[in-house]
């Protein structure tokens, strides 16, 4: 059975955010909020963990999980990320946005796609999730929280402990967050290309 922490978004209990990264770091499933909607998240270098969040979401090989991160200082240990697009992401970072840029050999080949190596990158606006990636030390490995024949991603934390009791090892109870995802940014192609519409605006890249 999973465990329940109820961890309020503007005055997180540090004693609490530091078990949940303990978890994690123990190869540990959780379920936690973010700025979009609420995520699964995994060790990055945990091989076992980011299979048992396939089988929760029935992903196949080609899924491109993404890689929440705390800060965008952190973003260049992972990605190759030139002026221009640190100049684009610096201006709606932090925010409900993931990047696709070309990969470091930081990340793991597992979490790349086949043909490209390329990684979504994003730093959420939302300070349980960014506190939970300080006390890890790095990036959450992550996907959105939406289960098979579902229309959409899951919002009520009550409601994920009863359906994914024995499928995760903690559900982090931040509150609602919304169950619109990320709008995603393909920054490999020279331009910016929105790959996917969801919560962030993109109007304004028209103009980069």
């Amino acid at each position: 059975m999973s465990q329940y922490f109820v961890i309020h978004p503007e005055t997180a209990q540090k004693r609490l955010v530091q078990r949940v990264a303990d978890i994690v770091d123990q190869g540990g499933v959780i379920a936690y909020p973010t700025d979009s909607c609420y995520a699964l998240g995994c060790h990055i270098g945990d091989k076992r963990a980011m299979q048992r969040i396939r089988r929760i979401r029935r992903l196949d090989e080609k899924h491109h999980f993404t890689l929440v991160c705390r800060d965008l200082s952190e973003l260049s240990s992972y990605a190759i990320v030139d002026n221009s697009a640190y100049r684009l992401m610096r201006r709606c970072m932090p925010g409900p946005y993931t990047f696709l840029l070309k990969a470091t050999h930081e990340v793991p080949r597992r979490l790349l796609t086949p043909k490209r190596r390329t990684i979504g990158l994003r730093v959420p606006d939302h300070p349980v999730a960014l506190q939970i990636c300080e006390a890890l030390g790095g990036p959450l490995m992550s996907s959105t929280l939406i289960l098979p024949g579902d229309p959409e991603p899951m919002s009520d934390p009550q409601v994920m402990r009863e359906r994914l009791e024995h499928e995760v090892d903690l559900v982090v109870d931040g509150g609602y967050c919304g169950v619109k995802a990320t709008t995603v940014i393909d920054l490999t192609r020279g331009s910016p290309v929105v790959m996917r519409q969801g919560k962030g605006e993109s109007d304004w890249l028209s103009g980069t």
